[in-house]
């Protein structure tokens, strides 16, 4: 996986913590709008409470991942110019923000589609999408502002899904599909190449269970028990998902992905 996919904090000026509003809710426990600074942002843009996120109550900050969009449009689309100090294009940058993260998050699964031996045969078409998504977050901000975001990522979507396909054709008529999994009961369960794309598995119970080439995009994973899970070859699985989840240190996830402390402690 290419590293600027992934996010680099050290780089980026705090914007998911400005940028972004939240309800109180589960994942936090204050109400935020957009453009607010979080309570727990300091002046250099680090956390106050990162050690402490989930305990505190901020399981939603533990859980995101901007794909790296944040160090993009620090960096490279702003060249450096902090919001802080800026305050004149403060409101453009928090617009511009979660546009790119949404076209980062797709190049990570069109980049993971490429690296897969399955999809040699439309390369091509992979190639060409992930290049065409590049030049999108290289526009000026405003041109950014304007983009169809919906529209380009059907024809992403279009892609993602025959890679699926074709990655689990020989698993593809063996399970039912199900949108809803909260709370399921599916410890131990064979359950390799099933498409949980856009399921919903909240509180599910996934221990022991064998995860293999099944492709996991949308899926929401929050409190997902993937204790002892085999996870190795599922696709289109993101560090986010597995952040949101609950595993140990038997969980075995894709190389890609980083263990979760919280699976750890």
């Amino acid at each position: 996986m290419n590293d600027f996919l992934k996010s680099d904090c050290s780089n980026c000026f705090g914007l998911c913590c400005v940028a972004l509003p939240y309800a109180k809710s589960a994942d936090f426990p204050i109400n935020k709008d957009s453009g607010e600074p979080c309570r727990n942002l300091c002046l250099d843009n680090r956390c106050n409470i990162h050690d402490q996120l989930r305990e505190k109550g901020f399981r939603g900050c533990v859980s995101y991942e901007c794909y790296g969009a944040g160090q993009h449009v620090s960096r490279k689309i702003y060249n450096g110019h902090d919001w802080r100090k800026s305050p004149e294009r403060a409101k453009e940058m928090f617009k511009v923000f979660p546009l790119i993260q949404q076209l980062h998050e797709m190049l990570w699964y069109l980049d993971q589609a490429l690296s897969l031996k399955e999809t040699q045969s439309f390369h091509s078409c992979l190639r060409n999408m992930y290049n065409e998504t590049i030049k999108l977050t290289e526009k000026d901000p405003e041109e950014i502002i304007k983009l169809d975001i919906a529209t380009h990522r059907r024809k992403v979507n279009a892609l993602l899904l025959k890679t699926s396909d074709i990655y689990r054709k020989d698993f593809i008529k063996k399970h039912k599909k199900r949108l809803d999994y909260v709370g399921a009961n599916l410890k131990g369960a064979d359950l390799q190449g099933v498409s949980f794309r856009g399921t919903l598995m909240i509180a599910a119970n996934l221990s022991h269970a064998d995860l293999r080439k099944t492709d996991f995009i949308g899926a929401d994973l929050r409190d997902a028990d993937l204790s002892d899970a085999n996870l190795t070859s599922a696709i289109f699985l993101t560090q986010s998902q597995i952040n949101s989840a609950k595993g140990n240190i038997h969980t075995k996830i894709p190389i890609y992905l980083k263990r979760p402390d919280h699976w750890i402690k």
